[in-house]
């Protein structure tokens, strides 16, 4: 929960229904027979990277996951991944489950191996993407990323979801969200993650208050 509609969406539950949900937006994956393909998934990334490991292994193509988290509670879609995988490959921070290790760890030991990746999908917080492209750019490995920028309106005219790749701007919402990690300005990206930071405390604070005085008096 980062604001007040993050919190919102966070309160529903089973049964619930939004009023209106736009989608999908950008781009497809674009799927074929690369050969090695190895999927890094951070966190509840791994979530959208399971349709695409399911397409990458429909084209035939050999798969490694390698799935990151804080700690063993966290692993999400493990048996889904098994499934598909050639290769599953968990790490945790902590150490609770699998390798004590951040997923830049195995992603450069595959890189320099007998066999390295043909193409890396990689899909997570913007920090770990980041340093994916980078264990990656001294072996030349083709590298994707798929970023979740603060959207707007989802059809590119508000400019909130702006990136810089390759020293143009491209809009997530309509040219991505995949591209090229060693071409994105992760840390401009980044920055502007927080641009409203104090914004969504303010809101998220507002909602909670008024929450607690329904909930003080009801019939108010």
């Amino acid at each position: 929960m980062v604001g007040k509609t993050t919190q919102e969406l966070a309160s529903l539950r089973v049964g619930d229904s939004l009023p209106v949900l736009v989608g999908p937006l950008g781009t497809p994956t674009h799927i074929e027979k690369y050969g090695r393909v190895v999927a890094v998934g951070g966190g509840i990334g791994v979530a959208p990277l399971h349709p695409i490991v399911e397409g990458m292994k429909a084209a035939g193509n050999h798969l490694t996951v390698i799935a990151g988290a804080r700690t063993r509670e966290l692993v999400i879609l493990e048996s889904e991944m098994r499934a598909l995988a050639d290769d599953y490959i968990v790490v945790t921070d902590d150490g609770s489950y699998g390798r004590k290790a951040l997923v830049t760890q195995p992603l450069k030991e595959l890189c320099e191996g007998p066999e390295p990746p043909d193409l890396v999908i990689a899909i997570g917080p913007p920090i770990m993407m980041k340093f994916c492209a980078e264990t990656t750019r001294p072996y030349g490995v083709r590298t994707l990323v798929s970023l979740n920028t603060i959207m707007v309106d989802g059809t590119g005219m508000c400019g909130g979801c702006r990136v810089n790749v390759g020293g143009k701007t491209r809009f997530v919402c309509v040219d991505g969200p995949e591209f090229d990690g060693h071409q994105v300005d992760f840390d401009n990206m980044i920055a502007r993650l927080g641009a409203y930071r104090d914004q969504e405390k303010r809101a998220r604070d507002h909602a909670c208050r008024l929450q607690a005085l329904a909930e003080k008096n009801p019939h108010a």
